[in-house]
């Protein structure tokens, strides 16, 4: 497990018996340096989940380029990343599944969403690009997009007092999420699950 914050990685980690490396995943030497430990320590991944995630939500007069950039490493060069540093094995072993969490705004516009919808739109761009590039490789590639999902992203925004917006108790939970990615990397291996759109009953 990657991600930028040790403590609550380490927490998340301990939970299922999982390596926790500590890594900025929009930053290119650092994700080299985390996948050598990964291989070291447990080999080539045979199964990519690209989650690590950022929300930021102003209109777009009031949307920095800061802003914008931040919303663009983690949510479209850190999956770019992460994917470009494990296909070669995977290509090699002609086995592997990458998987990316999109979203309902991988396809659909919002206000006051011009970062996360570009960074989305992209990380879809990018998954069919890496689809049609696996055909026949043996490796498979499986866009997630859900609706709402209750996460921490929401902590800031304040959706249950915003008119509009899907209140919390109403959003999937992320074992939903977690449920469609199980889905799609335990089907047979020539069977692709090219995408999963999530939205509640």
């Amino acid at each position: 497990m990657l991600a930028r914050s040790a403590a609550p990685l380490s927490a998340a980690a301990r939970e299922i018996g999982a390596l926790a490396v500590p890594c900025d995943v929009g930053d290119e030497r650092a994700v080299q340096e985390a996948l050598k430990r990964v291989n070291a320590d447990a080999g080539d991944p045979e199964i990519l989940v690209n989650n690590a995630g950022v929300f930021h939500l102003a209109p777009l007069e009031q949307t920095s380029a800061v802003d914008l950039h931040r919303t663009l490493d983690i949510n479209l060069v850190a999956p770019f990343l992460l994917t470009r540093a494990v296909l070669p094995g995977m290509r090699i072993a002609r086995r592997g599944h990458i998987v990316t969490i999109g979203s309902i705004a991988d396809r659909a516009t919002f206000a006051e969403n011009a970062a996360y919808a570009a960074s989305k739109f992209g990380a879809r761009a990018v998954h069919q690009v890496l689809r049609e590039e696996l055909r026949g490789s043996g490796v498979r590639a499986t866009l997630v997009s859900p609706g709402p999902t209750n996460t921490a992203l929401w902590d800031d925004v304040g959706p249950d007092e915003r008119a509009g917006f899907t209140p919390r108790a109403r959003m999937l939970s992320a074992t939903d999420v977690a449920d469609a990615v199980l889905f799609a990397v335990t089907r047979a291996d020539d069977v692709n699950v090219d995408e999963l759109r999530l939205s509640r009953a």
